[in-house]
This record gives structure tokens, C-alpha cells and sequence, in this order.
């Protein structure tokens, strides 16, 4: 136990970060904490009914240091000493504006209280206006900056939410030095960082949100921004043109961080990536096997070698980059924007006359706690009709395929004996249909998928949704048996990007802990749902065009 060597993975959340602390050499957990955002959790900074949601950094810098030193604290100081590397992951887009030194702009007296200068949560979609803006002003160019995101810029990535910022704000717009994505500025946290032009960039954040190519030498022109808003004439000079794999390190821990977290002097800190791109590797990804981080959204990721992928590119999804997961590797992200949160709206829709009449007690927090659970048991055991109640499941707007975040959700074939559990088994139809239709662009796009590899809380506590999902998809859906692989796949990076292993591939087949459960498609009802998935399809054309009706 003397000569083993443990890393950290620090995965933040929307919610809460996360700290592991494992054995590199064969990922056994040593120990593991959480912590939930105070501010956050008090809803400070956000108006939902805006789509506004910020995020305090002063909620980050208190979770990473609690979380890191209750795991140290549980392992002893013998483990400690031996702690060789640590890496973050966290959600994205969300980035924040900073200062010359690097400081958010939020941990300054004047802005401490402004959500403008906070993260803008990854889920924020105030900038839905400078998205169709992007998409449009693009159109203009010869060259298609926006062919490896998709095709289609989105409002909740980094461009988007910078030019809603500068235009909203004038305080924030007079101060920013530069707009740092919540993945790469931990790491320079930790580092002590304190010169924001030598703050280091994952290839991960800059590919897949930031426009960066290395077929355009680094980010578009400044010429593509200026055009689109004199606010952001020359701000490309204030951001970055290299970047890195989350394979590389960005340097060692600061004296100030080693000494407040109890680590030696010597351990290093890797380069910062997204939480799914992470978790794919601690789900022990493999080459077209689809990658699904379940929880509030869903982050969908597959792997592809680089000569085989060639110059094909997926339309609609959220980009695809050499080594934004894997070095040498096409990285190709996808997701939903709602899936645990509708069922969590659903939920809380249920719950709002107990919220009002009944006291706090065990019988609420009963209820509370088991509502979901009950309500799948139920839906699973209602007879299947072609004319069943048919839910859209774009309830926080359109990720993929075709980011549109402007669409709203939709609950359709609903009559008087439309109940509860019948209304839930729409809302997971509808989630798996929207799983659907992005395995569907994946192959129709050239890029074939063998199988699906399923991660988290809802993979791994709902037997009813995953069953229904692998109907609907008609292929075995695998669970990986770690329920916190994106802590893990940080832990990976960081042992690989302290010299422990020489690639990633060979960190995450020896830290890999393996899958618990594998799901088939029930052969009886594969033709019901395919039938359904048509309708959903269907049903989804009109709701676009009403929806975007609406918002003219």
C-alpha cells in the first residue's frame, strides 16, 4: 500500500461537486464527498421563468476545497502523501467573465452580487437571441465556421452567452479581460494562476463550444466577430489560440492550495475537460459505442478513429474534435437538454398542493423521496395502445439533433382518464424517443452506432426507463456498474496526465470498474414503440413550427 500511487477526480455538477480519490493502479475507491452549492441551492442569482441561471464561483472554490479535504481526511495522511495528480471536470458551457489576473469578475466587491459576472450555468438560455444571430451571421461566410459544432451554434455555449453578457451588462463590459469556461479556470485556480493570458485551454471546451479548429488555425477570425457586433470587434485577442488534451498536464498544485488541502508540493494538475466527455472514459467508452450521461440532461458521446471518420460531419449535434475525449480520436457530442429534469418538472407539478398544505415530516419527505419511483412501477404496468397519451420532451428547449433552445415541450392525446402514471410513461417515452432521434442522425450521418453504454443515477436506479429505452432504441443497453463514472474518468485523466499512465486508454482498462447490467429490447414491443417514435416524430414538426410561432 506504501508504493501505490491515488489520484483525485473532482467532478462538478449543477447541483454539487463531487471528489474521488482512487488507487491509480487498479481505481479501487479509497474515499469519496460531496457538496451541495449553498447559493445555488437557495435559488440566488436564477429566475427560472427567464431561463436565467447563474452560478456563484465562491460555490465552486468551497466545494472543491471541502469535498478534497474530507477525502483526504477519510484516507489518512499516509494516502495523502502519495496523492499524485488531480483533475476536474464540470458542466459546459459554463463560462464566466474575468479579470487580467484571471478572477472572476463576481469575486471582486463590486460585482459580488451581480449574475452577470458569475458562470453562466451550462443550462442558461438568456442568450436564445445571439444563438439565432450566430446562426445566421454564419450563412454570410465562405468558409462554414460552424461545421464542426453541427452546423448550428446553440445558447447555451460560450459565444452566445458572452455577447448577451457584453450587451446587457455595461459594468461587466467595461471590466472583462477575457470569458473562461468553468473546466479550464479550476485548474488555473489550483495552479495559482494569476496572469489570465497563461491560463491554459482543454481542446474539449475550445472545439465543442468556442469555435476553435485546427483546420482554422485556432478560433474564427476577428473579422467573422466584428461583423456580427462591434461589442466583440477584438475580443479573440483576448482568449486563445492553442490548446490541449486532457491527457496533458496544465502544471503543478499552488504552495497556497497544497498547503490548504494537505497535498504535497508536487502533484499535478491536469488540463480540464466536460463532465460527459470525462465521464464516457470513466464508462470505459469504446470505439461507436454511444456514451449516455444520464441525470438532469443528457450528454451523449462517441468515439471514432480519426482515419475512419475522415471528412465525415454530423449534422446537428454538438460538435466533434480530434482529443476532446480521447488523444488521436474523434470525440462526437450529443445530448438532451431535459431528461431527469422532466421527469423532475413532472414531479414537483405533483407535489406543489403537498408543498402547501402538508407539514414538513417522514410522511412529505415519504412521498417526495419515492414519488418517481412510484409512478414508474405504475406507468410499467399499463397495457400499450398506439393512441396513449404522446408527450414531446422539449421541455428545457432542443439540444440535439438541431439545437434550438426557443422550442417548448408538449403533452398531447390527453382525455379525462388521463392519470398520472399515464401522463409519466409519455414524458419517458418521450426521453427515449429523443434518444432516439440522436442515434438516428449519428447513422443517417454516416457514423454507424453498435451499441449504448448508460451512466448514472437514472441508468442505474430505473429498471422502467432503461427498459423502455432499449426497446425504443432496439439495442442492448449496457450499465456501467460505477454511479460516479465522471468523477472516475477525471481520476483517470489525472493519472495520466501525472506520468502514471501513457495513455488514457490504458488508465481507464485498469481503473475501469466494468458494467453491472445489460438491458435487450423486448421483441414484442419493438414494432409498438417504432409506431410511436413515428408519431413523436410527427407530432414534433408542428410543435416546432407552433412553438417558434410563439416566440415571434
Amino acid at each position: 500500500m506504501a508504493d501505490d500511487k491515488y489520484v483525485i477526480g473532482v467532478d462538478f455538477g449543477s447541483d454539487s461537486v463531487r471528489s474521488v480519490l482512487l488507487n491509480a493502479s487498479n481505481g479501487q475507491e479509497i474515499a469519496t464527498a460531496v457538496f451541495y452549492y449553498p447559493r445555488w441551492k437557495e435559488e440566488k442569482y436564477c429566475n427560472a421563468a427567464n431561463n436565467q441561471f447563474r452560478q456563484h464561483p465562491l460555490d465552486y472554490i468551497e466545494g472543491l476545497e471541502a469535498t478534497i479535504k474530507e477525502c483526504l481526511q477519510k484516507a489518512g495522511t499516509s494516502i495523502a502523501s502519495n496523492v499524485k495528480g488531480i483533475s476536474v471536470d464540470t458542466t459546459g458551457s459554463t463560462p464566466i467573465a474575468v479579470d487580467a489576473s484571471g478572477t472572476p469578475l463576481a469575486l471582486l466587491p463590486a460585482f459580488e452580487n451581480n449574475p452577470n459576472a458569475m458562470f453562466v450555468l451550462w443550462k442558461d438560455h438568456t442568450a436564445t437571441q445571439e444563438a439565432q444571430e450566430i446562426n445566421t451571421h454564419a450563412a454570410k461566410f465562405p468558409i462554414n465556421y460552424l461545421r464542426y459544432v453541427g452546423g448550428v451554434y446553440s445558447s447555451e455555449w460560450f459565444w452566445a452567452k458572452l455577447l448577451h453578457v457584453l450587451r446587457k451588462d455595461e459594468a461587466v463590459r467595461n471590466n472583462i479581460h477575457s470569458f473562461v469556461e468553468h473546466c479550464d479556470w479550476v485548474p488555473f485556480l489550483l495552479t495559482g494562476g494569476n496572469d489570465i493570458k497563461q491560463l491554459k485551454r482543454g481542446v474539449c471546451s475550445a472545439g465543442h463550444k468556442t469555435l476553435w479548429a485546427e483546420e482554422f488555425n485556432g478560433l474564427p477570425p476577428n473579422d467573422f466577430f466584428a461583423t456580427l457586433d462591434p461589442l466583440l470587434d477584438g475580443f479573440t485577442d483576448k482568449l486563445f489560440t492553442q490548446t490541449y488534451t486532457s491527457a496533458e498536464a496544465v502544471g503543478t498544485i499552488s504552495k497556497a492550495w497544497a498547503e490548504k488541502l494537505g497535498l504535497p508540493a508536487d502533484v499535478v494538475i491536469g488540463i480540464g475537460a466536460f463532465d460527459c466527455h470525462m465521464g464516457a472514459v470513466g464508462g470505459q467508452i469504446e470505439p461507436y459505442y454511444l456514451s449516455k450521461v444520464m441525470g438532469t440532461s443528457t450528454c451523449d458521446i462517441l468515439v471514432a478513429p480519426i482515419d475512419e471518420v475522415k471528412d465525415t460531419l454530423v449534422k446537428g449535434i454538438c460538435g466533434q474534435v480530434n482529443g476532446s475525449v480521447i488523444p488521436g480520436m474523434i470525440g462526437m457530442e450529443a445530448g438532451q437538454s431535459a431528461f431527469g429534469d422532466a421527469y423532475a418538472w413532472f414531479r414537483d407539478l405533483l407535489l406543489w398542493p403537498i408543498h402547501q398544505f402538508m407539514e414538513e415530516g417522514a410522511v412529505k419527505e415519504k412521498i417526495s423521496n419515492n414519488l418517481i419511483a412510484t409512478l414508474a412501477e405504475e406507468a410499467s404496468k399499463i397495457p400499450l395502445n398506439e393512441n396513449d397519451e404522446l408527450a414531446i420532451d422539449w421541455l428545457n428547449g432542443r439540444r440535439t439533433p438541431d439545437a434550438n433552445q426557443l422550442l417548448k415541450g408538449l403533452i398531447a392525446n390527453i382525455n379525462l382518464g388521463s392519470d398520472a402514471p399515464r401522463i409519466f410513461k409519455a414524458l419517458v417515452e418521450a426521453t427515449c424517443f429523443g434518444s432516439k432521434a440522436i442515434v438516428d442522425r449519428f447513422i443517417s450521418e454516416g457514423i454507424p452506432v453498435k451499441g449504448i453504454i448508460t451512466l448514472g443515477g437514472v441508468a442505474q436506479k430505473s429498471t422502467y426507463i432503461m427498459q423502455v429505452m432499449a426497446s425504443v432504441l432496439n439495442m442492448p443497453i449496457r450499465v456501467h456498474s460505477s454511479d460516479q463514472t465522471c468523477a472516475n474518468g477525471a481520476a483517470m485523466f489525472a493519472a495520466t496526465a501525472a506520468g502514471i499512465y501513457n495513455k488514457v486508454e490504458d488508465a481507464m482498462n485498469a481503473m475501469g470498474q466494468g458494467f453491472e447490467k445489460t438491458y435487450l429490447p423486448q421483441e414484442d414491443r419493438v414494432a409498438y414503440y417504432a409506431k410511436r417514435y413515428k408519431m413523436y416524430l410527427e407530432w414534433g414538426v408542428g410543435n416546432e413550427q407552433l412553438s417558434m410561432n410563439n416566440d415571434q
